[in-house]
């Protein structure tokens, strides 16, 4: 189970409203920080954030003395405590202070990166998030408490995650609302299209355009050290802007690196390519409909990773052209312009839909008895599928 960004801002208020704690778990990049710090906007909260993975032992305690009088900050309804500067403690004050002179406005205190503090870090958090104390401090009724988390192995639909964190004791996950979230590009294709006072999207065209018929790329694919993200593809559209100044030659030199040092390699060069030739990228449906000798050689002219990404998206829309002679003639010539590797991934998805449409398989198989087009497929079909 997992929540789209306008899903989960509104599940978040929600558990806000019920006096809860909400647990926001989600991959790195995906969105986390900006959705808190909208839904403060929304709900006109004072946004305090601390990330947890950051901090030391000790910055929640009051300190040994000596410590001079003027150090302890007396509050008038809350409490004491000691004001560290650079420690939790000082965002207490400031939560405190902003407390006592506005005490209608809500507060949010956002802990980022909850499960990437230590487990002594954690501890010294978990009256604050379990108790809403800390020592003689007692937090105000109007501060609401938001965590965020990047998934552990333990957790379920996780177990492939292989984040450096150090799973949240048992009592913060019995107290705590966890919601996972998700990348969804229609959400965040919303974010990208506004614009500033100077008509400038949050990202550009080209990355927004690029996105819409790649969207498996907004966070993926994940064979490489580095995988786009929402965060990442944000840098890319920053970088790309400052590209576009360039002189062309320099643009064709740069492009690539800079890109894969965001997205990966296999996504980064393809997205470069796909900058270089201006946007004009062919889609599935131009794969059916076009000119068989225009597309194929406009097909053969793709990255690797956009082919696959462009059969693969042929193949899991268009089930019912796989009884169409002709079609069948274009994906063998489509097949063959990938490499091994290529086709094996495009054999894969055919596999499974044709495990969702057995009648598709059958009578494919009926055709190929006398058909030389369809023999010569499946005979295709079971090379690549062997090796």
């Amino acid at each position: 189970m997992s929540l789209t960004y306008q899903n989960m801002k509104r599940a978040v208020k929600i558990v806000i409203a019920a006096g809860n704690v909400p647990n926001i778990v989600g991959d790195a990049g995906i969105g986390k920080s900006a959705l808190v710090a909208e839904i403060a906007k929304e709900l006109h909260a004072r946004l305090f954030t601390t990330v947890v993975s950051l901090a030391e032992k000790g910055d929640l305690a009051i300190p040994v003395p000596p410590l001079r009088d003027e150090a302890f900050i007396q509050t008038t309804q809350y409490g004491e405590l000691a004001n560290v500067k650079y420690g939790y403690s000082e965002t207490l004050i400031q939560i405190i202070q902003q407390a006592e002179a506005y005490p209608d406005q809500p507060i949010i205190w956002f802990l980022d990166e909850f499960n990437r503090g230590t487990a002594a870090v954690q501890s010294e958090l978990m009256n604050l998030v379990l108790q809403r104390q800390v020592n003689s401090l007692h937090l105000p009724n109007q501060v609401h408490i938001v965590l965020a988390e990047n998934p552990d192995d333990s957790m379920g639909g996780f177990a492939e995650t292989n984040y450096a964190v150090t799973p949240a004791d048992a009592a913060i996950k019995d107290r705590t609302v966890r919601l996972v979230m998700q990348a969804s590009l229609k959400d965040w294709l919303l974010w990208a299209k506004q614009t500033d006072k100077n008509g400038k999207s949050n990202i550009d065209p080209l990355v927004q355009k690029y996105l819409m018929t790649h969207e498996s790329y907004l966070t993926g694919p994940k064979s490489d050290d580095l995988c786009p993200t929402p965060r990442s593809w944000q840098r890319v559209s920053q970088n790309l802007r400052q590209l576009l100044l360039l002189p062309a030659n320099t643009q064709q030199q740069l492009m690539a690196d800079i890109f894969s040092g965001d997205l990966g390699s296999e996504v980064g060069v393809a997205f470069a390519e796909y900058v270089l030739h201006h946007g004009q990228q062919i889609t599935a449906n131009d794969l059916v409909n076009k000119p068989i000798t225009e597309i194929l050689e406009q097909f053969n002219s793709q990255s690797e990773a956009d082919k696959v990404q462009l059969l693969t998206t042929l193949t899991a829309q268009n089930n019912s052209l796989f009884l169409d002679k002709d079609f069948i003639q274009r994906y063998i010539d489509y097949l063959n312009a990938l490499s091994p590797d290529g086709r094996y991934t495009i054999i894969q998805e055919f596999a499974k839909v044709s495990r969702q449409h057995p009648e598709l398989l059958e009578k494919g198989y009926d055709q190929a008895n006398d058909d030389e087009v369809f023999a010569k497929f499946y005979q295709l079909v079971q090379k690549i599928a062997a090796l």
